[in-house]
This record gives structure tokens, C-alpha cells and sequence, in this order.
């Protein structure tokens, strides 16, 4: 997770050394976005689902994004369209929570073309300098 360095506003420190290389195709029908087709979809009003723990979200996360962690995302899968398309993402292209999150909504008969992955989640997004947002937490989350 990039965490912001004290003092030097814009600059961030990502720490790549955790996690396993994600693959850039997750399932037959599922889209893999970049950050230009993630801008595209949220500037057109298009659902984007932040799969990271609560815990992960304090440096903030990509605008207009809700957060729906991966171990919650069928139980509350009745949150999102089944009719428009979701692009999902997490901390980066290290981190295996929006390849699980997509898994289990396709196991449980999501759509595929319903779905999308930003692959390079947070971490790229940092990385190019895009902006970020305050996700405000719902009553239903946890304090870390």
C-alpha cells in the first residue's frame, strides 16, 4: 500500500515486496482496465468497487469508489448491477484481493461481462501522480 511521506506532499512510498504477480487476464469475459478506461467509466458514472480491507483505505482511494472488501463481496453483492458493468480493483498488481473478489462473484454467476479489473489498483494509481479521495466509512465498518 503506498503510504504518503510526511512533509513532501505527492510523494509516496510503495512497497512492492509482498503479495504474488496477478495475472493481467482473470476470466474469459472479464475485462482488464488501465487507468484510461477506469477515468473513462467513472467520468461516464460507471460503479467502481474497492476490494482492500478497511484497514487499507486511511491513504484514501480512487474517486467515487465504494468499498466492498473481498471477503465480503458476495454477501453483498445485491449492491451492485448486475445489468451495468463493475470495475474492481484493490492495492495493485501484486495483490490477489480483486482476483478473488471477481472469482467468487463469477462462482456465485455474476456476469462476466458485468465485471472489469483495474489491475494496477492503487499502486499504479499512485504511482502516475492521479488523484485520490476520502472514502467515508459506513456504520457497517470496522475501526481498525
Amino acid at each position: 500500500m503506498p503510504r504518503a511521506v510526511k512533509g513532501d506532499a505527492g510523494l509516496f512510498v510503495v512497497d512492492a515486496t509482498w503479495g504474488m504477480i496477478q495475472p493481467l487476464t482473470l476470466a474469459p469475459g472479464v475485462d482488464t482496465f488501465g487507468e484510461l478506461e477506469v477515468i473513462k467509466h467513472i467520468t461516464a458514472g460507471g460503479a467502481l468497487v474497492d476490494c482492500r480491507l478497511a484497514s487499507y483505505l486511511t491513504g484514501g482511494t480512487i474517486p467515487t469508489a465504494v468499498n466492498i472488501p473481498h471477503v465480503e463481496i458476495v454477501e453483498r453483492s445485491h449492491e451492485l448491477d448486475r445489468e451495468s458493468l463493475t470495475v474492481v480493483f484493490c492495492n495493485g498488481p501484486q495483490c490477489p484481493a480483486s482476483s478473488d473478489a471477481v472469482n467468487a462473484l463469477l462462482q456465485a454467476g455474476w456476469p462476466a461481462q458485468a465485471l472489469a479489473y483495474y489491475r494496477g489498483g492503487i499502486h499504479d494509481w499512485v504511482t502516475l501522480g492521479l488523484p485520490l479521495a476520502t472514502l467515508e466509512r459506513s456504520a457497517r465498518d470496522p475501526v481498525d
